[in-house]
């Protein structure tokens, strides 16, 4: 194990011990293993796309006729002043896909299904409620203090509902909702420091 070493690792953690560091300087030793790459961004379908689900009777009433529909729906939204209009229609094996050219609020959900449940022949016990997508991200907070009070001996450490909190207090996060529980993860067994 080199000086050059040694002196980085106790810069980066201070409070490690000498057996600590010995561990991972043997981290840091082991031959690198090639890794696999994993593309962690993948395109989805766009928020321009409101889904509507229902049965395939359904499905092949709208698609029959998808040109007039979509030109129906397009003067429908231009006498409600909206700024959105619907480029095409297409089906999918659970119901049908409105594609506009811009993210649907809820006044134009409400236009749109409003046509598709008053169509003639249509059975509209069988169109469930619209739904635009949303998208999901993940999240990670790193360099947060893992004691309360700033210290070891405290042994109050942070929690989930602490991070939540303070999430809720940050202008930044308003129209978001979290779809599950944080998890605080200690950086290192002896580190004070945590990652969400």
């Amino acid at each position: 194990m080199s000086t050059a070493n040694i002196i980085k690792i106790k810069e980066t953690f201070p409070s490690v011990g000498v057996k600590e560091i010995d561990q991972i300087n043997n981290i840091i030793k082991e031959p690198s293993k090639p890794k696999l790459r994993i593309q962690m961004t993948t395109k989805g379908p766009s928020r321009k796309q409101v889904i509507i689900f229902m049965v395939k009777d359904n499905i092949d009433k709208i698609m029959k006729n998808s040109s007039i529909h979509m030109a129906n729906l397009n003067r429908n939204l231009r006498n409600a002043k909206s700024k959105v209009s619907v480029d095409f229609i297409h089906s999918n094996p659970l119901g049908i896909t409105v594609v506009t050219n811009s993210v649907s609020v809820n006044s134009v959900l409400l236009i749109i299904e409003k046509y598709i449940k008053n169509l003639e022949n249509m059975d509209s016990t069988q169109i469930k409620t619209l739904r635009s997508l949303q998208s999901k991200s993940y999240l990670k907070i790193i360099s947060i203090p893992y004691y309360l009070h700033g210290s070891y001996n405290s042994q109050e450490h942070i929690t989930s509902n602490d991070i939540e909190d303070m999430i809720k207090q940050n202008h930044i996060f308003d129209n978001i909702t979290l779809i599950s529980k944080l998890r605080v993860i200690k950086v290192l067994l002896k580190s004070d420091m945590a990652i969400v």
